[in-house]
């Protein structure tokens, strides 16, 4: 039986390759039921299994994984286990199936490393809203850096005893090795506080357009609620998709395959997991350097178009083989800031870029070329741009349609007459509507069985007075969560109620430019859409756009009263109404990433509320300082010499609440070209019941991974400027999501993630450097050669997009 336990350990170690068989094999116990069913048959299974490695490196079941037991002993169990079996195989490969909850937690170590990597990246992220270039602040360099400086700084505090004053309660300046669950914390409190404030966007267009500034402290406070708002509204989603093992969540997925190797590598180095920060560091340093190319010094590899090489001054070959400005036939780009754009290849799930790139196909190599030289359409000008136009082609000025009372300027609409756009943004606009319908009745109809089992078992987890979520589910990550104690349902009322008063407060009081009922209306669609977007994304590493319909909403109900007209409203609306359901979203996504590494829940949350407490007021700070320094570049008074602050963000903004606001939905829809685009919500609703009625109708042609939501929301993508980049994903995908991951899956789960992790860490490694070095003061332009053309940079010399 020795020797039986000892290869059950080996093969339990030997197929995990993230963290599996983290005990040493003299420490794993193996039950009856493991010593029938798996290891009695070791070595005849080890045979099939060693030939198929000669042909691929595809899986074969049984496995054995690493678990913990409630009494703290380790053992080896297959993968029909009951503890594992529910969760999918490449999570089991990822995750870790023991604990130590003895780690320490929040630290004093935790709140050094909180304020050094949450304030300059609250304020790198603030003030990039205001350039045309800008610092990226990724999360996987907080991730990288901070383990190197928790270790050291694990190294060179002392270890002293600190009483705090008036109380019995005390800490120690450095309570040992510096722990995984302090890192992952760091990490989640950087992600909640080292971002961008939405409620940036109504406080400077206020001053900067208006003349109105904002009260500092209704400012700081109302950016504080928006956020909290979104994060109480977790409480709603988290039932169904935190606990679930169902829902996987790329994205944390991702993050926790990094965590995981770095633990090792700090705790207990193994061949595999030094390979694994080699490889990690040599991909990051290799797209670093790479990304010069198209970026900066090469950027034609932005764009191949081969059509252009072919014809570079026939205008048809160049619409279609441009992918700076025109549709991307035939097209590859080779730089990771396009091809990323459209979605990870190596986390999005192979059905879901299937149905993104069969989006992109209709909207760029069938409606676009249709729109150009067919009948699509009734206004022939402007097909890749997304401004207002009037009828001559020439640029709308949409602020002439307000007066300085923020009153809409009928003389001026009488003597301008209505706005055109050109056709891709009408379809644009159809389906942006229409993916919000199909998120709902979506969900409704292929999500309702997961919601009404998970409702079902929260029910009876209530009946039986049993008051915790991890209660809910059986696998072994939701066991482990047992041992603490989970976030209480009052903390997220506690914070609703915090962020309701506020703004109700704000509001009410004439601070922000709303009627107080539409806020009412705000939070109520947030509430409603938290749980079907939230459902998208943990399944298809797929996040709807924010867009533009709560601007529309906003602009349907303050036109059917009279006064509040200010332009500036619709931002505010927006900025309730989007983070109330997105940072939803973001709070889930990293409370998955607790749950995969076994963080108690309440030190997750407290990180998450922590975070943006400190990151709010320092991009308060830099609203003001841009404002009070960069003033007139912002508004356009003077140039700016470097061509960075331009403001351009809030000059949209401004631009979609005159729209909305002051021209106003009624009035934009009688124009006869926007007629049709409402109907898009209709369509939206439909779309999925036809779906639905397919998949009962035929099962086995699985219908129900053609998902509208995604398929409506990448149709509303913009292609006017920048269309390459799907090509070259889509093949990506098909080699990572697709072929790997069918018939290299041993690679795969070994590598996948941890390339992820590299190849976005990289490139924004990349642009950190380039807007130090060629962007931060004197913007440096590259030389003009033949690989950058100043005429084309594509060798589309006679690209014509109107």
């Amino acid at each position: 039986m020795a020797d039986e336990e000892k290869r059950a350990a080996e093969r339990a170690e030997s197929i995990d390759p993230v963290v599996g068989g983290s005990a040493a094999p003299e420490d794993i116990t193996v039950g009856k039921k493991t010593d029938e069913s798996a290891l009695s048959g070791s070595e005849e299974l080890s045979t099939p299994a060693d030939a198929a490695q000669s042909n691929s490196d595809i899986e074969k079941p049984p496995f054995l994984y690493t678990v913990a037991t409630q009494d703290g002993d380790v053992e080896a169990i297959p993968d029909d286990d009951p503890r594992v079996k529910d969760i999918p195989f490449y999570v089991r490969r990822i995750v870790s199936f023991t604990d130590d909850p003895k780690l320490p937690t929040i630290t004093f170590r935790y709140f050094l490393l909180t304020f050094l990597f949450v304030a300059p990246g609250a304020f790198l992220s603030q003030m990039s809203r205001f350039r045309t270039t800008f610092a990226p602040y990724s999360v996987f360099f907080v991730q990288i850096a901070s383990s190197y400086v928790g270790a050291w700084l694990a190294k060179v505090l002392p270890a002293w005893e600190i009483k705090v004053p008036l109380t019995r309660y005390s800490f120690n300046l450095n309570p040992g090795p510096f722990s995984v669950k302090e890192h992952v914390l760091v990490t989640i409190a950087a992600a909640s506080g080292a971002t961008y404030n939405l409620g940036y966007t109504p406080i400077s267009m206020s001053e900067v357009y208006l003349g109105h500034q904002v009260n500092p402290a209704v400012a700081i406070f109302f950016m504080w609620a928006i956020v909290w708002i979104g994060y109480s509204y977790a409480a709603i989603a988290r039932q169904f998709l935190i606990y679930d093992p169902q829902f996987p969540w790329f994205q944390s997925l991702c993050q926790t395959a990094l965590f995981e190797t770095q633990k090792k590598q700090r705790e207990n180095p193994t061949a595999l997991s030094r390979k694994q920060t080699r490889v990690f560091f040599l991909v990051l340093l290799g797209v670093t350097l790479w990304q010069f190319l198209p970026e900066y010094a090469f950027p034609m590899l932005g764009s191949m178009a081969f059509l252009c090489w072919v014809a570079p001054n026939n205008p048809t070959a160049n619409f279609l083989g441009s992918g700076f400005g025109g549709v991307s036939l035939l097209n590859l780009s080779f730089d990771w800031s396009t091809i990323s754009n459209v979605g990870s290849l190596f986390l999005t799930p192979w059905w879901t870029q299937v149905i993104m790139f069969c989006s992109f196909v209709m909207s760029c190599w069938v409606l676009l070329p249709a729109a150009k030289w067919g009948d699509i359409g009734t206004w022939k000008h402007q097909l890749m741009s997304n401004r207002f136009f009037l009828e001559n082609g020439t640029r709308y000025p949409l602020n002439s349609l307000m007066n300085d009372d923020f009153t809409f300027n009928e003389e001026a609409y009488e003597e301008l007459g209505p706005p055109y756009v050109g056709t891709q943004l009408l379809w644009s606009m159809f389906f942006d509507y229409a993916s919000y319908t199909s998120a709902i009745v979506w969900m409704a109809l292929f999500g309702w069985s997961q919601l009404k089992g998970s409702l079902q078992k929260l029910w009876q987890r209530r009946q039986a007075g049993n008051k915790e979520i991890s209660q809910q589910f059986n696998d072994q990550l939701s066991v482990l969560q047992r041992s603490y104690r989970e976030v209480p349902l009052w903390w997220y009322i506690a914070l609703f109620l915090a962020s309701f008063i506020t703004l109700v407060t704000i509001i009410a009081t004439g601070n922000l430019f709303i009627p107080i009922w539409t806020y009412f209306v705000a939070i109520a669609t947030g509430a409603i859409i938290v749980t079907p977007l939230g459902w998208l994304y943990a399944l298809s590493n797929f996040q709807l756009a924010i867009g533009s319909t709560n601007e529309l909403l906003y602009g349907l109900m303050v036109n059917s009263v009279s006064g509040f007209k200010n332009p500036a409203g619709a931002s505010v609306y927006g900025s309730i109404a989007g983070d109330a359901w997105y940072r939803a979203q973001l709070q889930l996504q990293d409370q998955k990433i607790g749950h995969y590494m076994h963080i108690p829940p309440r030190a997750v949350f407290f990180s998450q509320v922590f975070g943006s407490f400190i990151g709010v007021p320092i991009n308060y700070a830099v609203v003001r300082w841009v404002i009070s320094t960069k003033f007139d570049y912002i508004t356009g008074v003077e140039e700016d010499p470097t061509h960075q602050w331009t403001g351009q963000e809030l000059a949209s903004s401004l631009t979609l609440g005159v729209q909305y606001v002051l021209l106003g939905p009624k009035r934009l829809f009688q124009i006869p070209m926007f007629q049709p685009v409402p109907y898009g919500f209709l369509a939206g609703a439909i779309a999925p019941v036809i779906i639905y009625g397919l998949h009962r109708l035929f099962p086995k042609l699985k219908f129900k991974l053609w998902n509208t939501t995604i398929f409506f929301s990448c149709m509303a993508n913009f292609y006017g400027n920048i269309s390459t980049g799907y090509v070259s994903s889509f093949i990506g995908g098909f080699v990572v999501m697709f072929w790997a991951y069918r018939y290299r899956y041993e690679m795969w789960s070994r590598w996948n993630y941890i390339l992820a992790a590299a190849f976005d860490a990289g490139f924004n490694f990349n642009m950190l450097l380039i807007f130090l070095f060629f962007g931060a003061g004197k913007v440096i332009s590259m030389p003009n050669w033949w690989g950058n053309d100043a005429d084309s940079v594509d060798k589309c010399y006679s690209l014509d997009t109107s």
